[in-house]
């Protein structure tokens, strides 16, 4: 089926779905076993509530810093609000130096890791560019972003350059920004001609909010619209 990058992501009314993938979705997909028996297993309250969805972006965020002051590197909460137009979100504590900065310069670079790089990233997460200048504790070279102005990491393989498009207080001791994506580069292999993200093509890791450990991504099991026929939606 051939669909333009204008299709809807989904369609909730007006498509009846396939034969086969009616059968996908009540049968639960090619694990649907599996998931019935995972279905049948007991069940505990924890103790203490957590936001354990493992895995999240393991991400470094970099921001200018105050004149005179080193740049920042951070390691926040990161999320995709939208696909199109692209946007994402930073959660940033009061403790973070970076909360303060974002919201002066209203720009900022996701720079996206590789496993090569869980050391440096755990340097920056538990140190404080108070103490120091975290690219040179880290062993982090600065590179310049290409649209807006902020540094970035020539490390990364993947760099998302921000603009702030919207602040939300979150008590009792953080703030959301809301962030257009208004440049994406990448390193050569990381992405076919398409624009479509090899996720092969670098050893790319996460945080797992509930253990506090790294994983890298394991072996592809689907892909976003397989219950209905589609294979060209990337986010």
């Amino acid at each position: 089926m051939d669909h333009s990058a204008k299709t809807p992501r989904r369609v909730f009314l007006g498509r009846a779905l396939s034969g086969s993938a009616l059968a996908w979705v009540v049968g639960g997909g090619a694990g649907g076993t599996a998931a019935e028996q995972r279905a049948e297993l007991p069940r505990r309250r924890l103790a203490e509530p957590g936001p354990m969805l493992p895995p999240v972006p393991a991400i470094f965020m970099t921001v200018n810093g105050r004149p005179g002051d080193p740049e920042e590197i951070s390691v926040t909460w990161t999320f995709v609000v939208n696909g199109e137009p692209p946007q994402v979100g930073i959660a940033v504590g009061d403790e973070h130096i970076a909360r303060d900065l974002v919201a002066m310069h209203q720009e900022f670079v996701l720079n996206v890791p590789t496993a090569g790089l869980v050391h440096p990233f755990d340097v920056v997460d538990m140190n404080s560019s108070r103490v120091a200048d975290k690219f040179a504790m880290a062993g982090l070279s600065r590179g310049t972003a290409a649209v807006v102005d902020a540094p970035t990491i020539n490390e990364s393989p993947i760099q998302l350059e921000c603009r702030v498009l919207h602040t939300l207080r979150v008590p009792p001791e953080r703030t959301i920004y809301v962030a257009e994506v208004v440049a994406t580069s990448v390193h050569e292999g990381i992405c076919d001609e398409a624009g479509r993200l090899n996720v092969n093509a670098a050893r790319f890791f996460g945080m797992t909010a509930g253990s506090g450990e790294f994983y890298t991504l394991g072996r592809k099991v689907g892909h976003i619209g397989q219950s209905v026929g589609r294979s060209d939606i990337r986010y």
